[in-house]
């Protein structure tokens, strides 16, 4: 169905910044084509004007994208098509939303000069929470940066001298493999499982330095059955992949932190790998906490996927699929 005519909206926006209008603009015009692409519009560009012609709704969400996108080129933000993706997704879920506070809220500037901030408005809220709270859940599907954000705020933390060190831990029980049955000594046997949380370690920090600090034992990388019996205190623990403990490793997990620590524990609901007659700690976890003050529950979907945009794609009809066959 064509819209009225009293549906269509023209707005056009003018910039004084003449460099600021071309990085805006993109190299080739790329930037206006994916715009284009993303929302219903057509954007016309004559010297530092751009006129907005579409539905009322699509030219509003636009019009903001614009402004704001030129707002952060102005401050020193380097955009790039992810950036206009990851807006236009925020804009297009609230449009009264202040872009420059979630792109410019720093978390990690990475070794190699990465900038790591919020990409959307779950996880602006996510990393706020940890900064407020001791103990955070983030959950939802993979891609939303639950993990990477976390891993950021604890190499943050630790750098800035506010933690003694970082425990990295994951359940090593995933899709139906036993430690048991698989081939090597027990360090052969977990390293597969722990792989991710040590990429997204590699990524921020120096190789060199990031594998001194393992060695000195300021990071720790182990399966979730070595926090046994510890307690954890002035620490950054992070719990990965937390929909596999069972009810008893999620209480023994929980009740291992200690004075002067923060405890942020990720997971996917629906990816669970126990077998039936097992809980997910996660999934109990959520009706025992959820209303304990100082415990924040941060749950996030598919537009806060921050991977190939297919990503997000895969997730909606997967989604679309549960609720079809009657799963929460």
């Amino acid at each position: 169905m064509k819209p009225q005519p009293e549906d269509i909206s023209v707005k056009k926006i003018s910039f004084r910044d003449n460099a600021a209008i071309k990085v805006l603009i993109g190299e080739h015009d790329s930037n206006i084509k994916l715009i284009e692409k993303i929302e219903e519009v057509k954007l016309y560009v004559r010297g530092n004007d751009i006129s907005i012609s579409g539905n009322v709704i699509g030219v509003d969400i636009v019009e903001k994208l614009l402004v704001q996108l030129y707002s952060l080129i102005k401050k020193g933000y380097p955009i790039y098509s992810t950036d206009i993706d990851y807006a236009h997704r925020i804009l297009s879920e609230n449009s009264s939303t202040n872009i420059e506070e979630i792109f410019l809220d720093t978390v990690f500037i990475s070794s190699t000069k990465k900038t790591i901030t919020p990409k959307s408005i779950a996880q602006k809220l996510y990393i706020d929470s940890i900064r407020k709270c001791d103990m955070v859940f983030g959950i939802g599907p993979a891609g939303t940066g639950k993990t990477y954000l976390a891993m950021a705020m604890a190499v943050a933390m630790l750098l800035e001298k506010k933690v003694n060190r970082i425990i990295l831990t994951r359940p090593a029980l995933e899709a139906g493999e036993k430690l048991g049955f698989l081939p090597g000594d027990l360090s052969e046997k977990v390293n597969p499982y722990l792989r991710p949380l040590y990429d997204a370690l590699y990524d921020m920090v120096d190789f060199d330095k990031a594998s001194t600090l393992i060695n000195k034992g300021i990071i720790e990388v182990a399966p979730l059955a070595f926090m046994r019996g510890r307690t954890l205190n002035d620490s950054f623990i992070i719990l990965d992949e937390a929909q596999n403990t069972t009810s008893e490793q999620m209480k023994m997990f929980l009740t291992r932190m200690g004075f002067g620590s923060k405890a942020v524990i990720t997971g996917d609901v629906t990816q669970t790998d126990l077998p039936p007659d097992k809980i997910s700690g996660l999934i109990e976890i959520e009706s025992i906490l959820k209303k304990t003050s100082g415990i924040r529950f941060v749950y996030f979907s598919g537009v806060d996927v921050v991977r190939h945009s297919l990503v997000q794609d895969i997730i909606r009809a997967y989604s679309h699929l549960d609720r079809s066959r009657g799963r929460k």
